[in-house]
């Protein structure tokens, strides 16, 4: 795990000025989807300690959603301001697309005839649909930029990949990339490979969840008590993948590391692997890829 192999982690953020925004700046954000993408993004840069989102405060947020109750909740809960309409939205610098893809054409509708969307930076975090595809429902100009995050970004851990559409310049995927990575790390890449990183970081907080709870259910099975194994589990997890970052360690080396010969972990890799572990991981990555096509067909 070299920092090489990362596209855009490279990019340079002024101490300043960051793409398009200054920082430290005022800025009006609307997001557009309260779901659990939109408020993990919400609570992520509010109590972001870093980076251009460090100086965020609930008062530059506009948060729509068509729930009642989820405003009423959004509200109490972060101190932002919540409509129940996109079309209602009066101004803003920075538009977060956070609806789900079957209803963002509907909502890219409601803002096309709005005053400032064209002079705004556009970030859709909607699976499949290409910058194309947006542009061309937006605005004649409007800059848009792609973004795959997970949920980690909640605690300030995320992982988000970005790519620009043909409006946008390095200032915005420069800007795109600073808001995300004060909420963990953020990568950009060719927007080709969009589907296949949604199915890597995007789907993978799910897989991850699912083989604690596999490991889980085995240790309950075998006579731990079940809310001990799972939490064995979940802090195993969050430790490997811990220390692989920090040390720069590959998951291959981690594997081999943790193996002895003839030892009980070989035995259960085997044990695995002739379960058709490997496997049916590549079968569920290849399965979020092509979903990912259709939605956006």
């Amino acid at each position: 795990m070299h920092e090489a192999a990362f596209p855009g982690r490279d990019l340079m953020i002024s101490d300043q000025v960051v793409g398009r925004f200054v920082e430290g700046s005022s800025l009006r954000i609307a997001i557009i989807g309260g779901g659990r993408m939109g408020e993990a993004m919400l609570a992520g840069w509010l109590r972001a300690e870093s980076g251009i989102a460090s100086s965020w405060s609930a008062a530059d947020f506009t948060v729509v959603n068509p729930g009642f109750e989820k405003r009423e909740r959004l509200s109490r809960t972060y101190g932002v301001r919540c409509i129940a309409d996109a079309a209602a939205l009066e101004a803003a610098d920075l538009i977060v697309l956070a609806v789900k893809p079957q209803v963002m054409f509907d909502v890219l509708r409601e803002i096309g005839g709005l005053s400032f969307v064209s002079g705004a930076l556009c970030i859709s975090v909607a699976a499949g649909i290409g910058t194309y595809r947006l542009e061309q429902a937006l605005p004649m100009g409007t800059h848009v930029v792609r973004a795959m995050p997970n949920t980690p970004l909640l605690i300030g851990a995320g992982a988000t990949t970005l790519c620009k559409g043909a409006n946008a310049d390095e200032g915005d995927i420069e800007t795109a990339r600073a808001l995300f990575a004060s909420i963990g790390e953020a990568f950009v890449v060719e927007e080709a490979l969009m589907d296949a990183t949604g199915a890597i970081n995007g789907s993978g907080p799910a897989y991850v969840a699912a083989l604690v709870e596999a490991l889980a259910h085995a240790g309950a099975a075998a006579g731990l008590d079940p809310d001990l194994a799972e939490h064995l589990a979940a802090v195993t997890v969050a430790g490997t993948g811990r220390m692989m970052i920090e040390r720069g360690q590959s998951a291959e080396q981690t594997r081999i590391d943790v193996c002895s010969p003839k030892g009980t972990t070989l035995a259960a890799l085997e044990a695995m692997e002739g379960a058709g572990f490997s496997r049916s991981v590549e079968q569920g990555v290849e399965a979020a890829i092509r979903r990912s096509k259709e939605l956006g067909a």
